[in-house]
C-alpha cells in the first residue's frame, strides 16, 4: 500500500480575511513531510482549528512577498519556537525573499531560537528527494513571484500478492527487485518486471496571484489537482488585469490546456462570499472537473 498525498485549504480568502475565510495558506501532507503554500495572517490558528501540529512543519514555500501570504510567518515561528521545534525548517521564495524573512527574524528575534534555512530559487527543480521532488516556475504579479509543483515518483513497487502466490519469502534479496533487477532463488530465476509494478506519478501544482501567461499550461501540464487563485469572474476580466490576477475562466482555461485532471478554485474576491455560484459555473463551462475550496476543506490523492 502506498502512501497518499493530504492538501488541507488552510485559508482561501483573498487579500481581506472574511469571516468565512482566512488568508492564503496550503498544506500538503506527504509521509513526513509537511509542506506549507503561503503563510497568510491566522494561519497557526487553522493549524488549531484544522487539528494540525504546525510543530511537523518541514517546508514553507512562499509565492511572493505580499502581506495576505505572508504576515503568518512571524507569529507561526514564534509559536515553533515556544514548542522546542527541533528540526530544520526550509523557507523557500522568490529573488529578494531572503533579506526580507532577515529583517523578520530581526525584528521579531526569532531566528536564533530555530534552525532555519532560507532558499532564493528560481525556476526549475529545487527540492528532489527519493519519492518527490519540487519545482517552480515565475508568475506575474509587478514583484518577483512563484508557482509550485510537488511531484510524487512513480516509484518501481513490489506486488506482494504475486510474491505470496509465488511463494517467495521476504528478505534482502526484494531491493534488486525495486531496483528493476532480476533474482534467483534456489536455482530458480524470477524477472522483477514479473513480481512489480510501476506507480504513475503524482502531480500537485498551486498557482497563487498572477495573470495569465502560457507558460502556467505548460507547467501545470498532466496535474492531478491544479490548485489555482480565481479572484474575479470573467465579467471583470479587465478588473484582474488592472490588479494582476487570473479570472475563473482563465483558470480553467490553464487547467483545460495543461490537461490537469482537477482544478481547485481558491483565493476568491469577498465580493462572491455568500455566492460562489457564478464563478463555479462560468469555471465548470470551460473546464468540468472545476471545484470552489472552503477553509479547512482537504482531500487526498
Amino acid at each position: 500500500m502506498t502512501s497518499k498525498i493530504k492538501i488541507t485549504f488552510l485559508g482561501t480568502a483573498d487579500q481581506i480575511p472574511s469571516k468565512s475565510r482566512n488568508h492564503t495558506a496550503i498544506l500538503l501532507n506527504y509521509n513526513e513531510e509537511n509542506i506549507l503554500f503561503d503563510c497568510g495572517e491566522g494561519t497557526q490558528r487553522q493549524f488549531r482549528k484544522a487539528d494540525l501540529n504546525p510543530c511537523k512543519l518541514t517546508r514553507i514555500l512562499i509565492s511572493h512577498w505580499h502581506g495576505d501570504h505572508v504576515l503568518g510567518i512571524p507569529g507561526l515561528l514564534q509559536t515553533l519556537a515556544s514548542s522546542g521545534y527541533g528540526k530544520v525548517l526550509h523557507i523557500y521564495g522568490p529573488r529578494g525573499i531572503k533579506l526580507k524573512l532577515e529583517k523578520t527574524f530581526e525584528i521579531f528575534g526569532t531566528k536564533k531560537e530555530l534552525n532555519v534555512e532560507i532558499h532564493e530559487i528560481h525556476e526549475g527543480v529545487f527540492v528532489d528527494e527519493e519519492e518527490f521532488f519540487i519545482q517552480a516556475t515565475k508568475t506575474f504579479h509587478g514583484l518577483p513571484g512563484l508557482a509550485y509543483s510537488f511531484v510524487k515518483k512513480g516509484l518501481v513497487r513490489i506486488d506482494r500478492e504475486k510474491l505470496k502466490k509465488m511463494k517467495i519469502p521476504e528478505g534482502k534479496h526484494l531491493q534488486n527487485l525495486k531496483e528493476m533487477k532480476d533474482i534467483t532463488l534456489d536455482g530458480k530465476k524470477y524477472e522483477w518486471k514479473d513480481l512489480t509494478y510501476k506507480e504513475e506519478d503524482k502531480k500537485i501544482t498551486v498557482i497563487l496571484d498572477t495573470l495569465h501567461d502560457k507558460s502556467l499550461e505548460k507547467f501545470s501540464e498532466k496535474s492531478d489537482v491544479l490548485v489555482c487563485e480565481s479572484f474575479f469572474d470573467d465579467e471583470l476580466k479587465e478588473k484582474a488585469e488592472e490588479h494582476l490576477h487570473l479570472t475563473c475562466v482563465q483558470a480553467a482555461e490553464i487547467a483545460k490546456k495543461s490537461h490537469s485532471k482537477k482544478l481547485i478554485l481558491t483565493h476568491i474576491s469577498q465580493r462572491y462570499e455568500c455566492d460562489h455560484k457564478k464563478i463555479l459555473d462560468e469555471a465548470k463551462a470551460v473546464f468540468k472537473e472545476s471545484f470552489v475550496v472552503k477553509d479547512l476543506d482537504s482531500m487526498e490523492i
